[in-house]
């Protein structure tokens, strides 16, 4: 009996040590070997030998979310050493993003159904959301001698970084077709309530009282108690509602059908000047899932002397802005996460007014800088793609890039660009733009120094206008103008967006396959 015990033990103690190997073997594959062999070999995964790629990471994809728990759980543990308001405002913020990283982790985890490209957004999603959690520590001044360590110094970016590094290269995706200037994704039935003159709408909105609520935060309370996750529309009527709202990650498929852009407009004064982090300091913020908005106006008011002041803050996949306004100065659109379609948009800032890194395309839309504070410099984009594996960037297709009228009178005064590298591969592509003579010869703009030249990806390809000569522009190694048409479709509204190649309303190259 007792060597049959010693027999089976030593089994064990192969087995164990076979399957540590294998471990080592994969865990050699990914960015981090280190802290993959650490946290595979310390949980439940300890004496499990993988496969194949697939199962390993669905494995990495699960350590990456326990320890996200781990760290959330601790997080929570921290506010009562948060020291000032600013510190609160930070950890706060901090707390919310995690909870966003798990949701993408778990998303990843649970979907069957999910394409390649579906989890690479999930998964850049839940690395951006660590990321800004970070980034609000810093923007407001408390990372030294505060909490920030102890709230990101967990390896959670490490190993979300890894399972972005084990993305299948073999994933089909089916072919799809572009239909009535919208991404496939958007549903026979969203492409009409976008359409339609006359939409079906569940609650209306009114600020005279004629309609079932006076305030969009009290009709979006209703909405979320609703059963099931079907398209719900709320119809918002002219009027200019001063309200910050969020519209989280369980409220899906929510529609806000405002009369038009110029009439129906929300407003709110949040900014890091005021003490919020730019994260926090959106009138409006959507994480749910499918978000559409329609004939709306995103405003801040807090003015260029506040800085960081956010109109709007998108993480929702697969949402849609249409025939939409988003008016601030520093930090208009955080296009933070997720794919995102904007479609003749009307977008007004100074310094980096549209930022972030989602996986997004602006198409038609108006695009103006302003005249920014004395000294400033004003940058249309700031792309913050943090991971060469991110399937992230900023694509401007078939738009203008303009001045607005408080800026063309003192146009000498103040250089303006295309964009600058806000993370180490930031990148953004311009398409079949008209681009005024605002745009500095030069083009685009350094962060710091040298930062990310080399590699980020900036291209541009078939612009026109005065401000489009690619003669003068910079000759940093990460940027290019394109001339291929096989480089320039791989930008295409389904490819970059949505699987496939994206075809535009309007005459874009692009072949529908890559």
């Amino acid at each position: 009996m007792m060597k049959l015990l010693i027999l089976f033990i030593s089994l064990l103690s192969i087995l164990s040590l076979a399957a540590s190997s294998n471990l080592n073997w994969w865990c050699n594959q990914t960015p981090n070997p280190k802290q993959c062999n650490y946290f595979m070999s310390h949980n439940r995964h300890r004496n499990f030998e993988p496969k194949n790629r697939s199962e390993f990471r669905k494995m990495a994809v699960q350590s990456a979310l326990d320890r996200a728990l781990k760290a959330e759980t601790r997080t929570k543990e921290l506010g009562s050493r948060c020291r000032t308001d600013n510190e609160k405002a930070a950890w706060a913020d901090c707390l919310k993003l995690y909870e966003g990283t798990i949701f993408q982790l778990n998303q990843t985890l649970s979907n069957k159904y999910g394409t390649e490209f579906d989890k690479q957004t999930w998964l850049s999603t839940a690395l951006t959301n660590f990321e800004t959690c970070r980034a609000g520590f810093v923007e407001l001044g408390v990372s030294k001698f505060s909490v920030l360590p102890l709230v990101t110094s967990n390896n959670v970016s490490e190993l979300i970084r890894n399972t972005l590094a084990l993305k299948s290269t073999n994933d089909a995706t089916e072919t799809k077709t572009y239909k009535d200037g919208m991404p496939t994704w958007v549903s026979p039935r969203d492409r009409k309530l976008l359409q339609s003159s006359t939409p079906a709408v569940n609650l209306v909105v009114a600020q005279d009282g004629s309609g079932n609520y006076k305030t969009i935060k009290a009709a979006l309370d209703a909405a979320a108690k609703r059963s099931g996750t079907s398209r719900f529309v709320i119809r918002i009527k002219s009027g200019v509602y001063k309200e910050n709202l969020e519209i989280g990650n369980k409220m899906k498929n929510i529609m806000l059908l405002g009369d038009s852009m110029r009439t129906t407009i929300i407003t709110g004064s949040r900014s890091v000047g005021g003490g919020s982090t730019t994260f926090n300091s959106a009138t409006v913020a959507v994480t749910g899932e499918g978000f559409i908005a329609r004939g709306i106006t995103f405003r801040n008011t807090a003015g260029p002397q506040n800085h960081q002041a956010v109109a709007l803050r998108s993480g929702s996949d697969l949402s849609v802005f249409y025939r939409c306004g988003f008016d601030g100065y520093q930090d208009t659109l955080y296009v933070h996460s997720q794919r995102q379609f904007y479609k003749e948009c009307y977008i007004y800032g100074t310094v980096d007014f549209i930022f972030g890194n989602a996986a997004v395309v602006l198409q038609n839309c108006m695009i103006y800088a302003r005249k920014p504070m004395n000294k400033q410099k004003n940058v249309v984009t700031a792309q913050g793609r943090d991971d060469p594996n991110q399937n992230t960037g900023i694509v401007i297709h078939n738009s203008r890039i303009m001045a607005s009228s408080d800026l063309k009178p003192v146009l000498s005064s103040f250089k303006s660009f295309l964009g600058r590298p806000w993370k180490k591969y930031s990148r953004t592509v311009y398409i079949k733009n008209y681009i005024e003579s605002l745009v500095d010869p030069a083009g685009w703009l350094e962060w710091d120094g040298n930062f990310a030249l080399d590699t980020l990806y900036y291209g541009e390809y078939q612009n026109f206008g005065p401000g489009s000569s690619t003669s003068g522009r910079v000759k940093w190694r990460g940027y290019r103008v394109i001339t291929s048409l096989t480089e320039a479709s791989k930008f295409s509204v389904a490819n970059f967006i949505a699987g496939k190649s994206w075809l535009p309303a309007t005459n874009v190259p692009f072949t529908s396959a890559i």
